[in-house]
């Protein structure tokens, strides 16, 4: 199992790492796990909540 860190995990999906704070406070982002006092990223989880976020055409109206 590949545990990553917030900037990691940012670079993996390719989004910024205050764009994965920003998703992580407001319950948008992917499943995270708390160890002690650091954030860190399953590289699993992440590559599922990439497939949420699959849609068909831009007027699907976004992933949800």
């Amino acid at each position: 199992m590949e545990i990553l860190n917030t900037r990691e995990a940012a670079d993996y999906v390719r989004l910024g790492k205050p764009t994965m704070e920003r998703f992580r406070i407001s319950g948008e982002g992917p499943v995270f796990v708390k160890l002690g006092g650091a954030v860190r990223y399953r590289k699993a989880d992440l590559d599922s909540w990439i497939e949420t976020r699959r849609v068909r055409s831009t007027s699907d109206g976004g992933a949800k």
